[in-house]
């Protein structure tokens, strides 16, 4: 699936690569960076490029360019959120997702991305799964690995991994219950000089910091949920009752994770 990861400062420099199959060589990147050199800004660069033996898919996030290189035919979207959730997977594990820090930690980094792919296949993409596999690092664990010559990889298997709720890790105990969900939205609109409002829509999305004890199935419904369109939603969701009955049913992750990403049009 997933050949080569190359990371890209907004200079077109590659300060980390990372192969899961046959090395591709670092010359392949050329075809990026003609395509940046033509783009006015780093978001106008393509989303995917082709080149005559691969293509190239990148998101553009923090500065940096993650840009993957697939060798054969995959559906883009694919990629290109696991891109955005190694991003994501960054910004967990170190508080910041930059080019400084990704350099300060590169053992971590290298030990995440080897399991967040399995032979070019996502394997392991959430948080929780991801933090028990290889431990966060911290200022004691990188003195004690530098003595001891030890590493941040956990001795066993996380427990999610072998259940029906793999995003989720078992044994979960909080002294204080709570959960929180942040409703963030971005309106886009145009007002004449009368300020009446010509046309209006809305980008939004819904964060969750869920810490409950145990196993806990949610439930979460809205005044008007045919409102939203093109909803995207965390895997956790059950999909065929949001088809039927509108209704957010799902047993969350541990911690932070966006639960849904929604757009409601002009015309409602």
């Amino acid at each position: 699936m997933i050949h080569s990861l190359f990371l890209i400062n907004s200079s077109g420099d590659i300060f980390l690569e990372k192969h899961w199959k046959s090395v591709v060589s670092r010359s392949v990147c050329d075809y990026f960076f003609e395509a940046q050199e033509r783009a006015t800004e780093a978001e106008n660069v393509p989303p995917v490029i082709p080149t005559p033996h691969h293509y190239l898919l990148s998101v553009y996030r923090h500065k940096i360019f993650f840009v993957a290189v697939i060798q054969t035919e995959v559906p883009p979207l694919f990629v290109i959120e696991f891109l955005h959730r190694v991003v994501d997977t960054f910004q967990d594990y170190f508080g910041v997702c930059s080019e400084p820090v990704i350099k300060d930690n590169v053992v971590v980094v290298y030990e995440v991305l080897e399991e967040m792919l399995d032979n070019g296949f996502p394997l392991a993409t959430e948080s929780n799964i991801l933090k028990e596999l290889i431990k966060p690092p911290t200022i004691l664990r990188t003195v004690v690995n530098t003595i001891t010559g030890s590493t941040n990889v956990g001795d066993q298997l996380p427990t999610g991994q072998l259940s029906v709720v793999p995003w989720r890790r078992t044994g979960v105990k909080y002294t204080n219950n709570e959960a929180y969900f942040d409703v963030i939205e971005e309106i886009d609109a145009i007002i004449d000089k009368s300020g009446s409002t010509i046309t209006a829509e809305i980008q939004g999305v819904i964060d969750a910091c869920v810490k409950l004890t145990g196993m806990p199935d949610l439930t979460l419904s809205f005044m008007n949920p045919r409102l939203l369109d093109d909803v995207s939603f965390h895997p956790c969701v059950r999909f065929k009752r949001w088809e039927s009955e509108r209704i957010l049913s799902f047993i969350p992750p541990d911690g932070n994770f966006r639960l849904l990403s929604y757009h409601v049009s002009a015309q409602k």
